[in-house]
């Protein structure tokens, strides 16, 4: 990533004279940022505010950037969520209610990640974001958030759902056969790495495909259900569909209006919406990044919560209510065995559930892949420079390898229940990170007025993230009735495990960058640099003090290692 691409944040000639950080702010001239024979070549902090093209350029189209987001959200849970959470809640009027509330509650979550995505146009995401607005402790935000994405960051579960499902395509009992499940996740895996790290455009066009084939798929229930109620249409004698539509008063039939019963559904459908910042981490691949990532996240927010809601209103008109609160999470079983009867409805099941598997886990890959190409280029990991550069296929091979160990790893552990409270895991320290983002953008607004704001984000809404982050990672801890201690510590092993994980990336950034150099009598030193294939890295070097001069700013430099 060599380039400063300022004509990339916007198409209007105004704005492609108005820099992103106000003239009042910095005397440093947009030549002095960039490599030149005239001067050293510098990467700091205040970078972040001008946008950066990939060294493989922006590939990445508005259709592009909305089926990376979209894909990312509407994962194979579609097919499972909608069951369970009506089972919980009771009734249709109150399960739909949630749907929607749970957009609105999401679109709190993707204003400061468009805000700051507009403000800070690079990739990376919540790294670039913490590390420009917690710039002390050194090096403690991008180090907290390089252990999360490299322990915690790999996908496993999405790979897991494909090979259960392709084996019940060919008519075979997964569960009787977990070993071939964890090979065809591996392959799955394993394929998706080689294609995204070797064939760039390639695995753009695939990954496309597959979005808008399960968008297809999701639009194609709703039609038959509607067409399946109208005509009376069944499939065979043992299966019927419900008559007709239910009356306004009966769609609230058997609603339990129980707060805890409620916040936990509620939590389910905001989970469901998790994703919609991730475009967030390839920003430098995006045609007109910040009016692409305005657009397309706000698009695809709207377009998940029809989805949602329509799919549920397909479930409501095919399967009784009655068997869907039994089935729970089979909800999509029994709607297509309904629809196209028990043998044409599992094949067509199976078909739906792995083709939306393998779509999600070609855009998590492709995003994550970013991610921690951006952390190798800022010296965080061993061999740097190897893992941050784009050779040979001009992708991030690197990062994808990154991301490719642990998901194996995970994918190979025999214990079967391990992925749902890996996710739980993932998903704590990720609420950490939510609530210091939030924060950090109402700082940013006191403290930094100079910045330049394409989007703005509704403070109020900022707020409510905050309150909500809090209330999910307080409520782990919070005791239930008749809850035994035993019970209670294996409810909120999760939060300990991920609270754990944050507390070892506190620990390794202590040593490396307090003790290590206090006892070695050196200080890290960031050194800018380009690779050969143009990216541009940093390299931490270790500086004696007794070498070390002092230059204007405070900052300090090593005159012997340049």
């Amino acid at each position: 990533m060599a380039s400063f691409d300022r004509d990339a944040r916007s198409d209007s000639p105004a704005d492609l004279t108005t820099p992103l950080l106000r003239k009042s702010t910095t005397s440093t001239s947009l030549s002095s940022l960039a490599p030149s024979e005239t001067g050293p070549l510098h990467r700091t902090l205040e970078d972040d505010v001008l946008p950066e093209t990939a060294v493989v350029g922006r590939t990445l189209h508005w259709s592009s950037a909305f089926i990376i987001i979209i894909s990312r959200v509407v994962g194979s849970g579609i097919f499972a969520t909608p069951g369970a959470i009506t089972s919980s809640v009771g009734s249709i009027g109150l399960s739909l209610t949630l749907w929607v509330v749970g957009a609105a509650i999401s679109w709190c979550g993707l204003a400061v990640g468009l805000e700051y995505g507009c403000m800070l146009p690079r990739s990376g995401g919540e790294k670039v974001y913490l590390e420009f607005t917690y710039r002390r402790p050194r090096f403690l935000a991008s180090v907290l958030i390089a252990v999360h994405s490299v322990v915690l960051g790999f996908t496993a579960s999405n790979c897991i759902v494909f090979g259960e499902y392709t084996l019940f395509a060919l008519g075979r009992n997964p569960t009787e056969r977990r070993d071939e499940v964890r090979v065809l996740a591996v392959t799955l895996m394993v394929a998706i790495t080689v294609i995204h790290g070797c064939f760039l455009r390639t695995g753009i066009l695939i990954q496309n495909i597959l979005g808008w084939i399960k968008l297809g798929l999701v639009g194609f229930m709703v039609l038959a259900s509607g067409i399946v109620v109208m005509t009376g249409y069944r499939p065979s004698e043992t299966s019927s569909v419900s008559p007709g539509l239910p009356s306004w008063s009966s769609i609230w039939e058997g609603s339990v209006w129980n707060w805890g019963i409620i916040s936990t559904a509620l939590f389910k459908v905001f989970y469901s919406y998790a994703g919609l910042q991730n475009a967030n981490n390839v920003v430098n691949e995006i045609v007109n990044p910040v009016r692409t990532l305005k657009t397309a996240a706000t698009t695809a927010l709207v377009a998940s919560c029809v989805l949602y809601f329509l799919v549920n209103v397909a479930y409501f008109l095919i399967v009784p209510l009655d068997e869907i609160k039994h089935g729970g999470e089979l909800v999509a079983a029994l709607f297509f065995s309904r629809l196209f009867g028990p043998s044409g409805g599992g094949w067509f099941l199976s078909l739906a559930v792995a083709v939306s598997a393998a779509g999600n886990v070609m855009v998590v890959t492709f995003a994550l892949a970013r991610l921690n190409q951006e952390i190798a280029r800022q010296g965080l990991l061993p061999f740097s420079s190897l893992l941050s550069s784009s050779k040979p296929f001009g992708a991030p091979l690197g990062g994808l390898i990154i991301h490719l160990v642990p998901s194996v790893i995970v994918i190979c552990i025999p214990a079967r229940n391990i992925y749902s409270f890996i996710l739980e895991v993932e998903g704590y320290p990720g609420q950490m990170f939510s609530l210091a983002t939030s924060l950090g953008l109402v700082w940013l607004r006191w403290e930094r007025p100079d910045l330049k704001r394409p989007y703005k984000a509704f403070l109020p809404a900022v707020y409510f993230r905050m309150a909500l982050s809090m209330a999910l990672l307080v409520a782990p801890f919070v005791g239930r009735d008749g809850e035994s201690g035993g019970e209670h510590l294996r409810r909120v092993a999760y939060a300990l495990v991920g609270i754990g994980v944050l507390l070892f990336g506190v620990l390794y950034w202590a040593v490396w960058t307090v003790l290590m150099p206090r006892w070695g009598a050196y200080r890290l030193e960031e050194v800018a640099d380009v690779l050969d294939d143009g990216t541009t890295i940093t390299r931490l070097v270790k500086v004696p003090r007794d070498r070390l001069l002092r230059r204007p700013f405070g900052d300090t430099v090593d005159t012997s290692s340049h």
